[in-house]
């Protein structure tokens, strides 16, 4: 209103000192006289002086008799229903059952290695081979020996079935047979020992020993390094007064903070285990990997859904006020025939998610919550509504 009458009032100040006087302003300003337009200037001043004064006068009389302008100034939130998630925030590593040493079975030197650090190998694939120390030449001597058993026993066991020899040349035979065949697979289970193979498919992290080093079965002696990063999950140690909630199945948000990424995943299977030290149990969260950033040992920040309200009712936790009994409370707009009150609402407190707060009871939808100007207000004062805003149903 000050705005606007200050406007029209300069307005017509100009308009008056411009045709004020003999003379006009343009008329003043093109006889170039310095003395007449000074004496121009401090008229129009004197004018515009006065009619400052006149605008002040306005609005003091304006402000005793406008009894809005002394209703203090609030702004308002109108609260719908909203869908509200509720996460626990946890921190875990990231785990993969396959992360292995891959030692020895037999001791030797290290004959080949024939993979390359960072290559990807198969269940079952060779990745080295360790001198057998002449057991392959002797497993070839043996087959040769099982060889001419077979060949006794079965001409021994024609003979014996046209009732040809005796029983015990017939049983003699089938015994040096059958022995001979389990000392074949016996030096051959030796000899495979040689042969050092991939125990699942992963990529060869690391090749530890080099060509020509003397390996052993047992500690010191590891070979290889093998991870498989597409089968790998988040160990979380969760609370065990959250055991109800966190089930397998609820949704979960992982976020990596030296990668900087965030994944979205779900609870695979928790523990049926209560640890006693710490009173908590494991959930397991499987890790989708497809670039492969993800390695095991790396720190997680895993917020778990643990409670979801389909049509719930939020606001702001910066309006909520507590009372000397402990209640907590917010102020909200009661309309009265155009007359707008502000009223003290009680409410029950639910969850709280970054800023806001589920309200269990108290309000509900439809209703105009005071957010700004609520710290300067009390229960049942005439209030003048600036700015309302209504938040959006999901």
């Amino acid at each position: 209103m000050k705005k606007t009458i200050y406007i029209i009032f300069t307005a017509a100040a100009l308009a008056a000192c411009g045709g004020s006087g003999n003379n006009s302003l343009e008329e003043v300003i093109a006889s170039k006289d310095v003395e007449a337009i000074r004496t121009k200037r401090n008229a129009v001043t004197q004018e515009l002086k006065t009619l400052e004064e006149q605008v002040k006068k306005l609005d003091e009389a304006i402000l005793e008799l406008d009894d809005n302008s002394k209703l203090p100034l609030v702004s308002t939130l109108t609260v719908q229903l909203k869908e509200f998630q509720h996460y626990l925030e946890l921190q875990g590593d990231v785990v993969t059952d396959q992360n292995v040493l891959v030692y020895p079975e037999m001791s030797g030197t290290l004959y080949r290695v024939y993979v390359e650090e960072g290559q990807r190998v198969s269940k079952g694939q060779l990745l080295a081979s360790i001198d057998d120390g002449g057991l392959s030449s002797q497993l070839a001597q043996l087959k040769t020996q099982a060889e001419l058993a077979k060949t006794t026993f079965e001409r021994q066991k024609r003979l014996w079935e046209q009732n040809i020899g005796s029983e015990i040349q017939y049983l003699q035979a089938k015994t040096q047979f059958e022995a001979q065949q389990s000392a074949v697979k016996q030096l051959e289970s030796q000899v495979g020992k040689s042969s050092i193979r991939a125990p699942f498919s992963g990529i060869v992290d690391n090749v530890i020993k080099d060509e020509g080093t003397v390996v052993s079965p047992g500690p010191g002696s590891e070979v290889f390094r093998i991870v498989n990063l597409s089968d790998m999950y988040i160990d979380v140690e969760v609370p065990e007064s959250h055991l109800p909630n966190v089930i397998p199945g609820k949704e979960v948000e992982a976020y990596f903070p030296v990668l900087g990424e965030t994944i979205k995943t779900k609870v695979r299977q928790t523990g049926n285990f209560i640890n006693p030290s710490n009173r908590s149990f494991i959930a397991e969260v499987p890790v989708p990997n497809k670039n492969g950033h993800i390695k095991p040992n790396l720190t997680a920040q895993v917020k778990i859904n643990d409670y979801t309200n389909k049509n719930a009712i939020l606001i702001p936790q910066s309006v909520v006020s507590e009372n000397a009994e402990g209640e907590q409370y917010v102020y909200i707009i009661d309309d009265q025939d155009g007359e707008l009150i502000a009223k003290k609402s009680i409410i029950k407190p639910g969850l709280t998610q970054g800023d806001y707060l589920e309200v269990l009871e108290g309000i509900s939808a439809g209703s105009q919550v005071i957010v700004e100007g609520a710290r300067s207000i009390r229960d049942g004062q005439t209030v003048k509504v600036l700015d309302s805003t209504t938040t959006a149903k999901n």
